[in-house]
């Protein structure tokens, strides 16, 4: 939401899609999901700027390999930093940047088979809560930017909005964001 309301291009493309796809249901279901692909741009967009551990479960070497110029040896325990890759100039373009286009004809997916965005790790320890966790994301933002208008408190500018974030083993904003919401008609 803090990014939705700092790009509010981005958000009113976001709510009409939603607003398109349900109509006059009163609800975003979640067969409607699957039609949003902007709103899925948006939150493969959020996923990779704002990952939820930010550092993945550590894993353990079992043999030694060498990457690049480093010889890592066996028992080696070895973090992988979602965070970083997820800004890497490597492998986005304005990686600070919130820009979910960058998604468009773009098959990278949040599932743990493009190691460019992997916010829910990969392979044998991927996240057992991830289906989950993107289903209950999915409805209840899509319901969110369906039902209402948002807006800053009065006196309040897009560029106020704090990102500061609390790095812990999850990732979260410092500050609470504080918005208006009115219902939409």
């Amino acid at each position: 939401m803090a990014e939705l309301i700092r790009n509010p291009q981005i958000m009113k493309k976001a709510q009409n899609e939603v607003r398109s796809v349900v109509k006059n249901k009163g609800k975003v279901e979640e067969t409607d999901i699957q039609h949003l692909h902007y709103f899925k741009m948006i939150l493969k967009e959020t996923l990779r700027l704002y990952p939820p551990g930010p550092l993945l479960i550590p894993n353990e070497a079992k043999r030694g390999f060498k990457v690049d110029e480093y010889d890592i040896q066996p028992k080696t325990r070895i973090v992988i930093n979602a965070w970083a890759i997820g800004r890497e100039a490597t492998y986005w373009e304005k990686p600070e940047e919130f820009f979910p286009e960058r998604f468009i004809n773009n098959s990278i997916d949040t599932k743990g088979q493009d190691f460019q965005l992997i916010p829910f790790g990969s392979g044998r320890r991927m996240c057992s809560g991830m289906n989950m966790g993107m289903a209950f994301m999915e409805i209840a933002l899509a319901n969110l930017l369906y039902a209402f208008n948002w807006d800053l408190i009065q006196g309040m500018s897009k560029e106020d909005i704090d990102l500061e974030e609390f790095k812990g083993s999850t990732l979260k904003k410092k500050n609470p964001l504080i918005l208006m919401a009115s219902r939409h008609t």
